[in-house]
């Protein structure tokens, strides 16, 4: 089973990027909702989950579905191909594509707010699910607060943020505790109000929210200089 969900995940890294795109370009993806869009970078760092995003938006396989899944201070989580036609009510969450994605955990990728990454189940090798995924919204920690987090984070996990990634958690926010369990693969660089207003609708017991949210997904290979100059974004030297 493994051997073959690493040929399909290599199957889908080039039949996506096909050949090596223009190292002066890269992938803007847009998310739409009712309360607005969000502009998303994809990871260089994180290939397979990358391609296989590419690869899901290309195929208009998003649109239509719901955030199924949400909790204030937390994230918003979509991409179960079940909600596209779920009744009210309906659990959702288990609903996938017929593959995982290795996971690909970089350090200085980390879980700050408006962070993209990849849900999974509880399988030991934290493979990601082909399809689900979440947007971080988090909180925003204050000395005392955080402290108490990251020693209770290197119990666990034997690792620290590092002092740049404190500084984001306690002015941008986030949720630190995700930190290497879960991979991030990508960020929202424009449109974080809509993760707040998505966030804060009424949801029921199981965290779906009373109103159907639902999504459409679009991407465009764009020059990397015209996003830094329209949406703020440094890219990694």
């Amino acid at each position: 089973m493994r051997i073959i969900v690493l040929l399909m995940c290599l199957f889908i890294t080039g039949s996506v990027l096909g050949k090596k795109p223009s190292k002066r370009k890269d992938y803007l993806v847009t998310i739409n909702t009712d309360f607005g869009a969000m502009r998303v970078i994809l990871y260089n760092q994180t290939p397979k989950h990358k391609a296989n995003f590419i690869k899901l938006t290309r195929e208009k396989f998003y649109d239509g579905l719901l955030f199924h899944r949400i909790i204030q201070n937390f994230m918003i989580q979509g991409g179960d191909p079940e909600s596209r036609t779920a009744k009210p009510e309906q659990m959702l969450g288990n609903g996938d594509v017929k593959y995982t994605i290795p996971a690909e955990f970089v350090p200085e990728l980390f879980h700050k707010k408006g962070a993209l990454a990849a849900a999974r189940d509880n399988n030991p090798e934290k493979a990601s699910s082909g399809c689900q995924f979440y947007v971080v919204q988090g909180r925003v920690w204050d000395d005392e607060t955080f402290q108490k987090q990251t020693e209770r984070i290197a119990q666990m996990k034997g690792r620290q943020p590092t002092d740049a990634q404190k500084q984001v958690y306690k002015t941008l926010g986030g949720s630190p505790h995700l930190d290497g369990n879960y991979t991030v693969f990508g960020e929202v660089i424009d449109g974080l109000a809509v993760v707040d207003s998505i966030a804060k609708q009424p949801a029921n017991p199981l965290n779906r929210p009373l109103k159907d949210l639902r999504m459409t997904v679009s991407g465009e290979w764009m020059k990397k200089k015209k996003i830094t100059k329209q949406f703020g974004y440094s890219y990694p030297k």
